[in-house]
């Protein structure tokens, strides 16, 4: 851990981390690739698709070099939550192979605690072959491996309860398992007082589990985080205004991405826009979504207003997607403005 990591001390109000991620935990395999690559691997540009071994196999070999480093949704979302000074945990399913332990060793060395589940023999750690085209889009070609094999008796009930929000990963959602262990992790945090919290993922995910994820934001979600399509697709509206005025009437809190027009705020009462932060080249639009959350949840943990909360993500997001990779490569406790 770094010498700057936060303590993990339980505070007086019982909580031991601002933020507890679940979601799959995969390594990151990132590639840059024009549209030709695109057209001719038949791939879906700017979804999320998920693959099967010999798919992945191909792929890897057919991207040549690449970068590799840790992902995951959530795992980034709590990278981003350390990177700004907050105290995190995660809980994900990775075996006991190489990429396994780099998987542990990254959140670890970034000071976010770590509560693997149980190991699955002969089922590798899952990876995510990324292909970022010129124009910055990310197109994920995901094979799940163990990540998504994760159980409600994977969930360590011990982590939940002492973190201020749970944050739960929409693209988990892929197998009854997953659902229950979701739903068991919500349970876990609303009985100790604490606030449940769902990111979408894509609008893809949300086509697969709509009727899934319309029963959580009513029933178990605090705070729900998503982009705009995402938001659309989840209420099958075709305009942005309808869907913030259904979310309202569903959610205490929703925070939605616009891309280049910033974020909305939306709560019963009011509705807070957020800027999006200048940014001198696009690189990589990877993990946008989940830096922003991590900056939200951050400011959201600690006493921050909503509006700082935004703008706190919208500059989270504003670093990520100036380089290569979706986790910060400098400490964003330093470009917090009134810090």
């Amino acid at each position: 851990m770094p010498t700057n990591a936060p303590s993990r001390a339980i505070r007086s109000d019982g909580t031991r981390y601002d933020v507890v991620g679940i979601g799959n935990s995969l390594v990151d395999v990132i590639a840059q690739a024009d549209d030709s690559f695109i057209h001719r691997e038949a791939l879906t540009k700017g979804s999320m698709t998920l693959i099967d071994t010999d798919r992945a196999l191909h792929l890897y070999k057919a991207l040549g070099s690449a970068v590799e480093m840790s992902g995951g949704s959530a795992a980034n979302t709590v990278c981003g939550v350390s990177s700004f000074g907050g105290r995190a945990a995660y809980i994900g399913k990775v075996s006991a192979d190489d990429l396994g332990e780099v998987f542990g060793h990254d959140l670890r060395a970034v000071g976010v605690h770590f509560a693997p589940g149980e190991h699955m023999d002969g089922m590798p750690t899952g990876r995510c072959i990324i292909v970022v085209t010129p124009d910055a889009q990310r197109t994920m070609n995901t094979y799940l491996g163990v990540s998504s094999y994760l159980c409600p008796t994977d969930v360590d009930e011990r982590v939940v309860a002492v973190g201020r929000v749970l944050y739960m990963e929409g693209y988990l959602f892929d197998r009854d398992d997953a659902k229950q262990a979701f739903r068991h992790a919500a349970q876990v945090a609303h009985r100790a007082g604490r606030q449940v919290s769902l990111t979408l993922s894509d609008s893809f995910c949300v086509d697969r589990h709509r009727d899934d994820f319309r029963a959580l934001v009513e029933d178990e979600v605090d705070i729900l985080f998503g982009n705009e399509h995402e938001l659309m697709s989840l209420y099958e509206l075709d305009s942005f205004e309808a869907a913030v005025a259904a979310v309202r009437r569903d959610s205490a809190l929703a925070v939605i991405t616009r891309g280049p027009q910033g974020a909305a705020i939306i709560t019963a009462d009011e509705i807070v826009d957020v800027a999006a932060e200048e940014v001198g080249h696009v690189l990589d639009t990877t993990g946008a979504g989940d830096l922003f959350a991590a900056g939200f949840l951050f400011g959201l943990t600690n006493g921050y207003s909503l509006a700082e909360c935004g703008r706190l993500g919208s500059i989270a997001a504003a670093e990520v997607i100036s380089h290569v990779g979706p986790r910060p490569l400098v400490e964003l406790r330093t470009l917090i403005p009134w810090g």
